[in-house]
């Protein structure tokens, strides 16, 4: 590698990883006021508007673990109260147990792992009880009636920690972590990815095929942001492009595809709410958001809620499942704004849908063996020793190549070629001995133009 192509990878990669952390807060971070913790669980509008409360009924996600790509996530948050069961760091700037980020505050972890799988808590006057009710409508009985429940209350998260948007002290940099990331979230048994940090290109890093193409071959749901315009996403950006990953737009308030909070593209999979949200923050606190960082865990949540319904279930089933359930809007049919539609809980949850064939969002797979044209990328750096993590599948991914063809075909070939030629060459020598002969008769033939018959004539004109 040459000094000028090293310093463009690097600039290159700095670019990708500054979006990959800006984007994700673009929509801006508002601290709420002081507020009483049943006053939160009040808006979050989403569990009821978008079958949540009902997908309950059926399943509270048990079981699933559910693997954070971000910043770091505060685990002593009151609403994460024993939901928290692993973490690493990626970044290899110091974090601990994946929890917390060395000289950056978790925060943007900690929204979207109290909005995916926030436990509540109870109110610091009453005493513990497994049987206080809940407010109406809000949560099942083994979460506490006060502060944030998330979508899969009883799922399990997994918080993987990134150092992205600024310079990484240990310098690694989003094409290293990224790929180490999903790769230790799928060895150590996340069943979804939450990946709610986006770029403002399409394109990945060859680096990141690997990990992506590992996660799909062990049968995990990813799940990405789509981005925000506000944050210089007017298209959706990677990882949210790569084939077979389910790619969450926003919906305003109205249910309508969000100005500010949302993006469009191609690989948008379905849409969530991603305005006025709410989330907790490190400490006990809780702030107002908006983004489709905060869409992308209403869907990650539906995801595990199906995956603990159904533990056999493929990854594709479930995406599956949550696309062909969702209520079109915009134009008929799939489009670039809602994807599929808007999600719809209860009946990913609920209604019965015919098995698909194949993943309705593409296969990284088959994306690699048509575009990488056997230049495949370096597999994702294994995580550190001293983190369990099982034998990859395909260390090394491989594309058939093409096919030589046979020394029967070449001679057949070759031989249609050489006839070719000389059936042109007796042709033209026949041509030109009718032209000297014609030169050398002093008649000429003339084609009458009704019966296309050529006629003898004299050099006068007159028929002989």
């Amino acid at each position: 590698m040459t000094r000028a192509t090293a310093r463009l990878r690097r600039t290159a990669s700095a670019l990708l990883a500054m979006t990959l952390a800006g984007v994700s807060l673009g929509a801006g971070l508002v601290l709420a006021p002081a507020a009483q913790a049943d006053e939160v669980r009040d808006k979050e509008y989403w569990l009821g508007e978008s079958g949540i409360t009902k997908a309950w009924e059926v399943s509270k996600g048990a079981g699933v673990k559910v693997a954070v790509i971000d910043s770091g996530v505060d685990a002593g948050h009151p609403d994460l109260k024993g939901a928290v069961t692993g973490g690493y760091d990626v970044s290899g700037a110091g974090t601990a147990n994946g929890q917390k980020t060395l000289g950056i505050k978790p925060e943007h972890g900690t929204l979207v792992a109290t909005m995916l799988a926030g436990r509540g808590h109870q109110p610091a006057t009453a005493s513990p009880s497994p049987s206080a009710a809940p407010s109406p409508g809000a949560a099942p009985s083994t979460v506490g009636p006060d502060g944030i429940v998330g979508v899969a209350p009883e799922a399990e998260i997994l918080s993987v920690s990134t150092w992205l948007g600024s310079a990484n002290p240990a310098g690694k940099t989003d094409q290293d972590q990224i790929p180490e990331a999903v790769r230790w979230a799928v060895d150590n048994g996340a069943g979804v990815i939450n990946i709610s940090l986006g770029s403002t290109t399409p394109q990945w890093p060859q680096s990141w095929d690997a990990a992506f193409l590992y996660a799909e071959q062990k049968d995990v749901v990813i799940v990405a942001a789509a981005g925000n315009r506000i944050g210089g996403n007017l298209q959706v950006g990677a990882p949210a492009t790569i084939p077979g990953v389910l790619t969450v737009a926003g919906l305003d308030r109205r249910g309508v595809a969000s100005v500010d909070s949302s993006s469009q593209g191609i690989s948008i999979g379905v849409a969530a709410p991603a305005e006025n949200l709410l989330g907790g923050l490190p400490g006990s606190g809780y702030a107002e958001w908006a983004g489709t960082s905060g869409a992308a865990p209403i869907v990650a949540g539906v995801a595990a809620l199906v995956r603990s319904k159904w533990p056999e279930m493929s990854a594709k089933q479930v995406i599956n499942r949550i696309v062909s359930t969702a209520k079109d809007a915009g134009p008929p049919g799939k489009d670039p704004l809602y994807g599929f539609g808007v999600l719809n809980a209860e009946g990913a949850l609920k209604d019965s849908v015919p098995e698909a064939a194949a993943n309705p969002l593409g296969s990284i797979s088959d994306w690699i063996r048509v575009h990488r044209r056997g230049n495949l990328a370096t597999p994702a750096p294994a995580p550190s020793p001293d983190v369990a993590s099982a034998v990859p599948t395909l260390p090394d991914p491989t594309v058939p190549a093409a096919v030589a063809p046979s020394q029967r075909d070449s001679a057949i070939g070759a031989a249609v070629v050489i006839g070719s030629a000389l059936l042109f060459v007796v042709i033209i020598a026949v041509a030109g001995f009718q032209l000297r002969r014609a030169a050398r008769d002093p008649r000429l033939a003339r084609e009458d133009p009704d019966t296309g018959v050529f006629d003898a004539v004299d050099s006068g004109g007159k028929h002989s």
